[in-house]
């Protein structure tokens, strides 16, 4: 008997083992071990995805465009015949979840309007995907979270789509924040908006995640964090404003402004319109100012200081190239990401504050 039991429990182990070095999520993991360049599948066809992200795909050399997933037959076709995708790498939102068998897609890029972030980061790392998804992270700190437990529970990677934290010169105006090269951090004073011509854009759309502090809010928050090197503790107060009642209604924010506090005492005052073109960060140190102007454009990135021009020049679509392969080669070395979920979750949690103090009138601890 006991002879009997041994051996079925060293069958049941065997069998056990080879269910796992064969599992999809296993093969797939050892594929991934074997590629040089990953393939990239963009979820969602709009802008971004079309002007920069396709375009930026055809310079870089760790990751190519390999699949699409979007609603529209039209586009899957105009996409399939420009850039040569095949047919078994096209996807739709109903079949999205067939991708799991698909050696061909190493990382999926979420690049939907924000009310369908958490759905569909959730369902590509289920599906044994690398993740990367697009800014502002989600709708709620909960659903930022649920998206990153869902990926860590998936052994998968996320990453949150700030190309700026991947560019030359915001890295250069960082290295000097940190090393306190101009002495402590003063204050900070930091802007970003455009005027948005569209009208029914999911911008405009509550439900959608629209209203200006999710979208061009959260580049103004990221100044406000880089710039000071540090996490704010609270909103000191904030409000949101509209010049366009007709279009950003039923407390949708065209333009809002905030006051951030930050331990030591230091403030950082920040601005985000969709109704003016501003596009700055100044921070003020002991021994003089560093000025980016601009600060965050697709166009590129500038500024000085005391110890002299910051400005690497280079070409659109530069910096999400650098972005994506920077990433695909963390995935390939198996390192961390640069900017990884807890840094979108972490600039939700301060939209959510401001909102709160706008609606209230109150200081709101984050």
């Amino acid at each position: 008997m006991l002879s009997t039991s041994r051996r079925n429990v060293l069958k049941s182990l065997a069998l056990g083992s080879a269910a796992t070095l064969f599992s999809p999520n296993t093969l797939l993991s050892a594929t991934l071990q074997q590629k040089d360049r990953l393939g990239i599948a963009l979820v969602g066809l709009g802008y971004y995805s079309t002007d920069l992200l396709a375009p930026a795909l055809q310079q870089t050399k760790r990751c190519y465009l390999a699949g699409i997933v979007t609603g529209s037959p039209e586009k899957a076709e105009t996409w399939k015949k420009k850039h040569n995708i095949p047919d078994k790498n096209i996807y739709n939102y109903q079949n999205f979840d067939q991708i799991s068998n698909n050696p061909d897609i190493d990382v999926v890029y979420i690049v939907l309007p924000p009310s369908m972030h958490k759905e569909y980061v959730i369902r590509a790392a289920n599906a044994g995907k690398e993740v990367w998804c697009e800014k502002p992270m989600a709708i709620t700190a909960q659903e930022c979270q649920e998206m990153i437990d869902a990926c860590r529970k998936n052994k998968k990677s996320l990453a949150i789509g700030y190309r700026l934290q991947h560019e030359p010169n915001t890295q250069e105006y960082r290295h000097i924040v940190k090393g306190r090269l101009l002495g402590k951090i003063e204050s900070v004073n930091c802007a970003a908006g455009y005027t948005e011509g569209r009208t029914d854009h999911w911008k405009q759309k509550k439900e959608m995640g629209g209203g200006v502090l999710y979208d061009m809010g959260v580049y103004a928050i990221q100044g406000a964090r880089l710039g000071s090197g540090a996490e704010p503790l609270a909103v000191i107060s904030a409000k949101t404003s509209t010049t366009r009642p007709e279009i950003y209604k039923n407390g949708l924010d065209e333009t809002t402004e905030a006051k951030l506090e930050f331990p030591g005492g230091l403030i950082a005052d920040i601005k985000t319109s969709f109704g003016e073109n501003i596009n700055y960060l100044n921070i003020n140190c002991q021994k003089g100012d560093i000025k980016m102007s601009p600060y965050s454009a697709y166009a590129g990135v500038q500024g000085s200081s005391p110890l002299g021009q910051i400005n690497f020049p280079y070409q659109i679509p530069w910096q999400q190239a650098k972005q994506m392969d920077d990433d695909a080669l963390a995935i390939l070395q198996h390192k961390p990401m640069l900017v990884p979920g807890e840094e979108g979750l972490r600039d939700i949690r301060i939209v959510e504050a401001i909102y709160k103090s706008a609606g209230s009138g109150q200081r709101v601890k984050i």
